[in-house]
């Protein structure tokens, strides 16, 4: 029953309701519906939830979320680029499309201070911030850790 669309007809039988009374409930935003042509479509789910019933369990692998805030001191405007460059590349290349990684950065120039803020799934994220590590802690000269003050 949770994949199915339901006609206004069929909900108003399902629930023993009046036609026009489904009606006033899609147009009040009490009752969600997709309008197809001339007709509403209501889904499973969103008849559920205006009866008050639980859906079904589902799988809840993949739905874990982790939110990270990653702080670097002593970065430039310049390598707060090239790292800002190189989070996002990788960030938007060879991970799930459907559950794509979001990342933010900001640098604040007079403090000399980065901040990478990553939302995702944890094992793309322990990804990106493996990368991150290896980033930082190698001498490849991406982050000129040298800060002059002008």
């Amino acid at each position: 029953m949770k994949g199915n669309m339901y006609s206004v007809e069929q909900v108003a039988d399902r629930l023993g309701l009046h036609v026009r009374t489904v009606r006033g409930y899609i147009r009040s935003g009490r009752l969600r519906a997709v309008r197809i042509g001339k007709q509403y479509r209501i889904a499973a789910s969103d008849l559920d939830t205006l009866t008050g019933q639980a859906p079904a369990a589902t799988n809840v692998s993949g739905q874990a979320e982790v939110s990270s805030i990653v702080q670097i001191d002593g970065v430039d405007r310049a390598a707060a680029d090239r790292l800002g460059t190189l989070v996002l590349a990788s960030a938007n290349t060879g991970h799930d499309q459907a559950n794509p990684l979001r990342v933010q950065t900001v640098h604040d120039e007079q403090r000399h201070r980065m901040k990478i803020i990553i939302l995702g799934d944890p094992a793309a994220t322990a990804e990106l911030l493996h990368l991150l590590d290896a980033v930082l802690n190698a001498d490849n000269g991406l982050l000129d850790r040298e800060v002059h003050d002008a």
